[in-house]
């Protein structure tokens, strides 16, 4: 279980400053998967001086091969994910849109290892990449007007939330970091009934265009 407790804080360093939920199985299924066009570019959270930036792009066809399940065979409804920080610190991710109600959620996913390899068996450290794990994390976005918004998770707040609601999702607690382990089906109704929560979606980043 020391894995998933690296995995959250491998991708704590990217996504804004918190230390966001991470799920054992994706948000999305078949089903809900979209592609929006609109989404692909640079976006940065200020357009002349830009501090954090996020790009989207298409996910290479040979990508997929080295991702689970649907993402693979759905590889043209993925996206590349790139973030950079205001530290330069960055991070490579597989993407999805999942469409839930009217609402759009960003599920994340890395597929490569944090020194930009993707094969253990040609990785210095051959040994250490087998307690890697693809954990997930999500967040709401919007886009609008040339703007797109960012709601992200933070495990702090969830914990206030599943203290008054201790069945609103299955998780377990690695080393007081919450990790989700309920299926996509119900990861999906929890996600739907909490979209406005604060305790879930806690911290938001406001990202305007910067190129296409």
């Amino acid at each position: 279980m020391k894995a998933e407790k690296l995995a959250s804080y491998c991708l704590a360093g990217l996504l804004a400053g918190c230390v966001p939920l991470v799920s054992l199985q994706p948000l999305f299924t078949r089903d809900k998967l979209v592609f929006a066009e609109e989404l692909l570019g640079i976006w940065a959270e200020d357009a002349n001086k830009p501090q954090v930036t996020w790009e989207f792009a298409r996910l290479e066809e040979e990508a997929a091969e080295r991702l689970p399940g649907v993402l693979r065979d759905e590889a043209q409804k993925c996206y590349r994910v790139r973030i950079t920080d205001s530290e330069d610190r960055k991070g490579v991710f597989a993407g999805c849109l999942v469409k839930l109600g009217d609402r759009l959620f960003l599920d994340l996913v890395p597929d490569k290892f944090p020194s930009g390899e993707h094969d253990p068996e040609h990785m210095a450290l051959i040994y250490n990449a087998f307690f890697f794990l693809r954990v997930h994390t999500f967040m709401r976005i919007d886009i609008a007007a040339g703007r797109l918004t960012i709601r992200l998770t933070d495990d702090e707040a969830f914990k206030k939330l599943v203290e008054a609601v201790p069945k609103a999702v299955k998780h377990d607690v690695i080393d007081d970091h919450p990790v989700l382990t309920a299926a996509a089906e119900e990861l999906q109704a929890f996600v739907t009934k909490y979209a406005d929560d604060e305790r879930l979606f806690a911290n938001e980043l406001a990202l305007v265009r910067k190129s296409k």
